[in-house]
């Protein structure tokens, strides 16, 4: 049988031996048992730090790209944090673990996916975390302003409607364009514009 525990703690000594010194963050991932989030027959791989399918041709990011965005949004507790692709619902529970799960938004495209990540969520004591099915590009306004908002999925360009229910000063992550995509932070102007930084190469699903 095999030990879940153990599998995790490994799994942040590596993140840690990485480029991940954010000890909060470190702590979050060893809080939440990613086991439990991936399809049954992809169990035995979930501390793997490697991205698996989990149906509907989405998939949950690999462990250090969960850790590297967590740290680059600078996750407060109490921070209100809008989440764009739940998926699973693994990355929510991380995020969840730093912020405090009742200030957790996320959408989800695929009605399906959004039913199993609240059963998952509430089976694993992240029930307080707000999940829906919809369009991810028209955000979640009725819960604007958010301190943080984050794509897991990849867009040409950060959606103007979730650009615009964070509030200035506000960051906003996200994997920015097509065949080539850069991780992108910004932060909001107090105009509404955006101040920009880019954070490697990486390679995500497509925002649908």
């Amino acid at each position: 049988m095999t030990d879940w525990a153990r599998a995790r703690t490994e799994l942040v000594e590596r993140l840690g031996e990485q480029r991940i010194d954010d000890e909060s963050v470190l702590n979050a991932m060893a809080a939440v048992p990613r086991h439990r989030f991936v399809p049954e027959g992809s169990s035995e791989r979930a501390y793997a730090d490697c991205p698996l399918p989990i149906g509907s041709g989405q998939t949950i990011s690999a462990p250090h790209m969960v850790a590297i965005m967590a740290a680059l949004l600078d996750l407060q507790e109490g921070d209100r944090v809008l989440e764009i692709g739940t998926g699973c619902g693994y990355h929510a529970a991380v995020t969840a673990e730093l912020v405090g799960a009742g200030n957790v938004y996320s959408v989800e495209y695929h009605e399906e996916l959004a039913e199993q990540a609240r059963e998952t969520l509430a089976e694993t004591g992240y029930g307080d975390v707000s999940v829906r099915a919809g369009d991810g590009k028209q955000g979640w306004g009725e819960h604007a302003p958010y301190d943080r908002a984050y794509l897991t999925c990849a867009a040409s360009e950060f959606p103007p409607t979730v650009v615009e229910q964070v509030r200035p000063g506000g960051l906003v992550l996200a994997p920015i364009g097509g065949a080539s995509q850069q991780l992108v932070r910004a932060r909001r102007r107090a105009d509404g514009s955006l101040d920009r930084g880019r954070h490697g190469r990486v390679r995500f699903v497509p925002l649908q």
